[in-house]
């Protein structure tokens, strides 16, 4: 719950500054004078990024919690196995042991959104979240198929 209301809050603050922005884009725009008009396009161009960023990640977030509640109705959700040091670190062996089985269940069945969901959790558990997301991408776009 906390992960989604600071999600909101970034959501929401994020919105905001955005319209602040295009507000004064479009006010240099309204000056009429052609610098102040390429220089107020040119700030126009940011808060429709962010828009198309945010509405990406919001889609991806809502998609991935979708193969989540399902796995979970399913029982196959997966547990944190990860052994952790005093002080909270993973630790290395544990880590890849979990990762030598989460990727020879994906490489026993390649076609299995289940399989890379889980793959994905053991690489967000182990913060190495440029994998985790592909993994959970590809979780997506295998469901999306199947469907």
């Amino acid at each position: 719950m906390r992960a989604k209301l600071s999600y909101a809050l970034t959501a929401a603050v994020l919105v905001v500054y955005f319209v602040l922005v295009g507000s004064r884009g479009v006010m240099l725009i309204g000056t009429g004078e052609p610098i102040a008009v390429a220089f107020g396009v040119s700030v126009l161009i940011l808060p429709v990024i962010g828009v198309w960023f945010l509405w990406k990640n919001t889609q991806f977030v809502r998609k991935a919690n979708a193969l989540a509640a399902e796995l979970d109705a399913e029982g196959g959700l997966p547990v944190d196995e990860l052994k952790r040091t005093p002080s909270g670190r993973i630790d290395r062996d544990s880590a890849d042991e979990v990762f030598a089985r989460r990727k020879a269940e994906t490489e026993d069945a390649p076609d299995d959104w289940r399989s890379w969901f889980r793959l994905a959790v053991a690489y967000h558990d182990a913060r190495d979240t440029p994998r985790a997301r592909k993994a959970m991408q590809r979780a997506i776009s295998l469901r999306e198929t199947a469907r």
